[in-house]
C-alpha cells in the first residue's frame, strides 16, 4: 500500500514536492520507532500530507469547505494552509482512508493544535524538520523532535508563531491553543 500511495502522489506534485514528501514519510517513521508509534500510519500520513498541496486554489478551497472540519477565519484568509485541509478530504473521500488520526495528521499538519496526538505531532514535526528543509536551526529543531515530541512541539510552534507574526500573517487560535497548551505541559515539566 505504502508503494501505491508513493506512487500516487509522484503523479499529483512536481519533483520537489515529491521529494518533500518522501522525506516527511522517512522522518515520520523514523520519529514513530522512536516514540512506539505504529509506523505504516506514520508513513502513510507523511507521504500524503502535501498530496492536495499542488491542486488549483479553487479545488483545494471548494475541497476544504467541504470536508466537515472547523476552519479558522485566518485558515480562509491563508492560502498556505488550504492543502492541509484539503488532503485529509482527499485521503477520506478519494482513497478511503478513515483513520481520524491520520486524517487529523494531515489536516493539522501546518496549524497544529491543543491535545494532539502522538501521530499528529511526528506528522507536524516530520513537515518541519524533514531531510531537505535547510532553515537556520534545522538542526537544533530536527533534535528536538528526536528526543522529545511535546518539547519539539513547542519549540516549533513558538518558532511558528514567531515566524507568522513576523512577517505581518494571521495566526490561527488553534495554533495559538496549541503553542499554549505545549507551553503550559513545559512548565508543569519543569516544575516537577
Amino acid at each position: 500500500m505504502a508503494e501505491d500511495y508513493k506512487a500516487l502522489i509522484k503523479g499529483m506534485m512536481g519533483k520537489k514536492r515529491f521529494i518533500h514528501s518522501c522525506n516527511v514519510a522517512d522522518m515520520c517513521v523514523k520519529l514513530a520507532e522512536i516514540n512506539g508509534e505504529d509506523v505504516k500510519k506514520a508513513y502513510t500520513a507523511g507521504i500524503l500530507h502535501d498530496c492536495r498541496k499542488e491542486a488549483d486554489a479553487d479545488v483545494q478551497k471548494r475541497e476544504m469547505l467541504a470536508s466537515g472540519y472547523k476552519i479558522d477565519p485566518a485558515e480562509l484568509d491563508a492560502k498556505s494552509t488550504w492543502h492541509g485541509i484539503a488532503a485529509a478530504y482527499y485521503v477520506r473521500n478519494d482513497l478511503g482512508i478513515d483513520d481520524p488520526d491520520i486524517l487529523n495528521a494531515i489536516r493539522y499538519h501546518t496549524v497544529g493544535h491543543a491535545g494532539m496526538s502522538r501521530l499528529e505531532k511526528i506528522v507536524y514535526l516530520g513537515d518541519l524538520v524533514s531531510a531537505e528543509r535547510d532553515f537556520p536551526d534545522v538542526e537544533k529543531y530536527r533534535a528536538y523532535a528526536m528526543k522529545d515530541l511535546d518539547d519539539g512541539m513547542y519549540r516549533a510552534l513558538k518558532w511558528t508563531i514567531g515566524s507568522l507574526s513576523g512577517n505581518d500573517k494571521k495566526i490561527p487560535v488553534c495554533t495559538v491553543e496549541a503553542f499554549n497548551y505545549y507551553m503550559d505541559k513545559r512548565l508543569k515539566k519543569k516544575g516537577e
